[in-house]
């Protein structure tokens, strides 16, 4: 590990005289590129350099006591060697984690669909619950958000909403939300008081840039029509809602939510393109699919990972056990303390793998 490490810092090193190159910085593609990976290296070299100052730190300290001082001055090096060795424990487990591999969709834009399941109206209802609190969520983070295409029902629900959050990380923070959401409460529209339980599917992509997703104009079926469902001067007068179809994949895309057929198709070609990707990445870690199950971060859409209990104002996240009973806050964006234990259950697990992994080696 510090073998690589000594040399990531001598990259370092030559990043920061690289990107302070006129010559370089007159290459905007180049440097823009130097400048990421700079960036990237930043935080291992930093919490290196701790690393190796608290090194020093005990080298120092076990000197002096070898040499012998005065009683008073003893303990108190005796004391900072005990705490700079408590410190040299932690700062290891965080460059461990800090070079484990990093999901390259990370620092990528997400579409986030959200689908009623089983339970009908009450499963729309919190749909549109579940869109509010991401909503919030991304709000608090300082992320933009916006709606891509919606399917509204009567009483306020969505039997389906599909918006983009963009932002530094939003990725990394929101990529476990994929999967089946269950939700445990009274329905309004149930007189008797009886606690139905309803599923709301979650799905997180991350947003793929044209770049990366190539999409042959021959490969795509196009159709315009007339938007339904509530509101608007041009719904059900104009063709202005858009599906396409890509036709080697099966898969299908409608948006209707703006007034214009070109908006439209900007963002059905955006959430397609995203959804290409999902296929694609799903294709290219095929090899390793049983390793990818087994993380928490597996994405599977069927798979129920948490549960929103009204009566009890609980929240359980089923694949780490965790139990909060913050429901209200939760449900307000105030979703970080289970985010957190998420990513540091998965970097345990990628941990644990990378141990297993050298120790067969």
């Amino acid at each position: 590990m510090f073998d690589k490490l000594e040399s990531l810092e001598e990259r370092f090193g030559l990043l920061s005289e690289q990107i302070s190159d006129p010559e370089v910085i007159a290459d905007q593609n180049t440097w823009r590129k130097l400048c990421k990976e700079h960036s990237d290296l930043s935080p291992i070299i930093e919490k290196y350099r701790e690393y190796k100052q608290a090194k020093k730190t005990i080298a120092d300290d076990k000197e002096m006591l070898a040499e012998g001082t005065e009683k008073e001055l003893e303990e108190m090096v005796r004391e900072e060697l005990s705490e700079t060795e408590k410190k040299l424990e932690v700062i290891c487990s965080e460059l461990k984690v800090l070079l484990l591999p990093k999901d390259p969709n990370d620092e990528k834009n997400v579409i986030v669909e959200i689908r009623g399941g089983t339970g009908g109206d009450e499963a729309a209802l919190f749909a549109a619950d579940l869109m509010r609190m991401y909503s919030m969520y991304a709000e608090a983070h300082r992320w933009k958000m916006e709606i891509l295409n919606s399917n509204p029902t009567d009483i306020g629900g969505y039997k389906e909403v599909c918006f983009s959050i963009e932002g530094a990380g939003a990725y990394s923070r929101l990529k476990f939300e994929s999967g089946v959401h269950r939700v445990q409460r009274v329905p309004s529209t149930e007189s008797s008081g009886r606690i139905h339980t309803s599923a709301v599917t979650v799905a997180v992509l991350p947003e793929a840039e044209e770049v990366e997703v190539e999409i042959n104009q021959n490969d795509l079926r196009i159709d315009v029509f007339r938007a339904g469902g509530p509101g608007g001067q041009c719904v059900n007068t104009t063709d202005s809602a858009v599906r396409i179809t890509h036709i080697p994949t099966g898969i299908v895309v409608s948006c209707q939510d703006e007034k214009s057929q070109h908006k439209n198709k900007d963002k059905a070609m955006k959430i397609l393109r995203s959804r290409i990707y999902e296929v694609l990445e799903a294709e290219r870690h095929k090899e390793i699919a049983d390793e990818r199950k087994s993380q928490v971060g597996s994405g599977d859409r069927s798979e129920r990972i948490r549960t929103y209990n009204f009566p009890q104002g609980r929240v359980t996240d089923h694949r780490i056990n965790l139990t909060i009973y913050k429901l209200d806050q939760f449900l307000d964006g105030n979703m970080d303390e289970v985010i957190d234990a998420l990513i540091t259950a998965d970097q345990s697990e990628k941990l644990a793998n990378a141990q297993q992994k050298g120790a067969a080696v």
